[in-house]
């Protein structure tokens, strides 16, 4: 996971809670799947929030994350990193503020991370997912 200690950190809490707007319905309108978002303030010092959600293919997170990063950048000036687009298995997306963590569903069950804060356990991959051919 990349230091968000060098992403913009935003010190006004209408601008987090406006980001976090944001990014939960970005990924609304993509049609994100099963999406959480956990709060970290006052458990972590890298962000306020972090949001996890799937996609049902590699085309899908990739595009979720492409169309979120603009979003972000168009409506808050900041340029957010963005790991993992290549291959978009699990796609990160840095936004200071909110950290994003985009997954195909195996890789997110694989992974995890919603046990890893203590938020529950990450959706088990349906059937339809593990054979849909676009998760090659």
């Amino acid at each position: 996971m990349p230091a968000s200690a060098n992403a913009y950190r935003s010190p006004d809490a209408d601008s987090v809670a406006a980001l976090h707007k944001l990014v939960l319905d970005s990924l609304d309108d993509d049609q994100a799947v099963d999406t959480i978002s956990i709060p970290l303030a006052g458990k972590s010092s890298i962000a306020d929030h972090m949001v996890v959600a799937s996609g049902r293919s590699t085309r899908q997170v990739a595009s979720m994350a492409t169309k979120l990063a603009e979003k972000i950048k168009r409506d808050t000036g900041r340029s957010p990193r963005i790991e993992g687009l290549p291959t978009a298995d699990w796609v990160l997306i840095d936004a200071g503020d909110v950290i994003v963590h985009l997954f195909r569903p195996e890789v997110r069950s694989f992974y995890n991370l919603e046990r890893m804060w203590s938020f529950g356990d990450a959706p088990s991959p349906t059937p339809t997912d593990q054979a849909s051919p676009g998760n090659a």
